[in-house]
């Protein structure tokens, strides 16, 4: 009987090292949500139960993956945005308490746009160009003589470089950064555009707006003269072009603890969504389809139509452990 005991005893201290649920840390960013719900699927393929959090912000989201980075369980996010969240990441804990994985969303840039018409009229290629006060003058949409900029929201981190740059290409004095809920100064934007007045505002990929307003087609990205980034040292690209934010890639990033799970952290180094998809589905909740169970359902129906490859990933992640 001691000796069974003991056995019993053997087999709950090793099963307690397997994670007994995973914990999806959902983002208030709402088009970050279909990333997320199809990374639950997939894991819930792989033979893990998983919650999805309330919506909270990143630095929030942040904080709860790193308290929880001596866990038995996984707590995760789908959204980390590498390099632009580096500071974030450290803030919360570092290496020590978080682990970035793969790269989930590869090729999410970032930058200024202006309508095409107007570049072309006045020749406007840089976001230094808006030092001018005649040029900055054609962007006021309040009567104050300084371009207005449709900016990012706080907290997200592209606040940050903005801001650094108003300040480094000296455009304090002509240019004002208009901060609040992006969406809503964005499709005022898109109104001003439709009624055939210049725009000059901030977005990124993958996202909806560039399918509504066309770069190349409808607007240009403006570059910079040089590079002045708070995070990293150089945004020009390989082809000499430099819009003045890095490309950015959106990775998995969870508690510490997951190194335990072989095939967890597997899955999440091999897992991979298309830029192009995730733009896409946003554009399809810009339309209309964005209560949580549209979101919900454009998960589902990525992860059918991607089901084979989806097959691969599972059997190398099973392989791992």
């Amino acid at each position: 009987m001691k000796k069974l005991t003991l056995v019993v005893i053997a087999l709950c201290m090793t099963s307690s090292v397997y994670a007994t649920k995973v914990t999806a840390v959902k983002t208030n960013i709402a088009e970050e949500g279909f990333q997320l719900y199809v990374a639950t699927e997939i894991v819930k393929q792989l033979g893990y139960a998983v919650e999805v959090t309330n919506d909270v912000g990143y630095e929030v989201a942040y904080k709860e993956i790193a308290s929880n980075y001596q866990s038995p369980d996984v707590y995760f996010m789908a959204s980390n945005w590498d390099p632009l969240h580096n500071a974030k990441l450290k803030g919360a804990g570092g290496s020590e308490k978080l682990v970035q994985l793969g790269e989930y969303i590869s090729g999410c840039a970032q930058g200024y746009l202006i309508d095409k018409k107007t570049a072309d009229k006045y020749g406007i290629k840089y976001i230094n160009d808006l030092k001018k006060p005649e040029i900055a003058k054609l962007f006021d949409s309040n009567g104050d003589g300084k371009a207005d900029l449709a900016g990012c929201g706080a907290g997200w981190g592209c606040e940050k470089v903005i801001e650094h740059q108003l300040t480094a290409f000296g455009l304090r004095d002509t240019v004002t950064h208009n901060q609040g809920e992006y969406s809503a100064i964005i499709a005022d934007t898109i109104a001003r555009y439709k009624n055939g007045k210049p725009v000059l505002y901030y977005t990124w990929t993958p996202y909806w707006v560039s399918g509504k307003l066309v770069p190349g087609k409808d607007v240009v990205f403006l570059q910079v003269t040089h590079s002045a980034h708070p995070i990293v040292k150089s945004t020009k690209l390989s082809n000499g072009a430099d819009y003045g934010f890095a490309v950015n890639s959106q990775r998995i990033v969870a508690n510490a603890s997951i190194i335990q799970y072989k095939d967890l952290t597997k899955l999440f180094e091999l897992i991979k969504l298309d830029v192009n998809d995730v733009s896409g589905e946003n554009m399809l909740m810009s339309k209309g389809e964005n209560k949580e169970a549209d979101i919900k359902r454009h998960a589902h129906v990525w992860v059918k139509a991607n089901q084979a490859k989806i097959d691969g990933w599972i059997k190398d992640a099973k392989a791992a452990k």
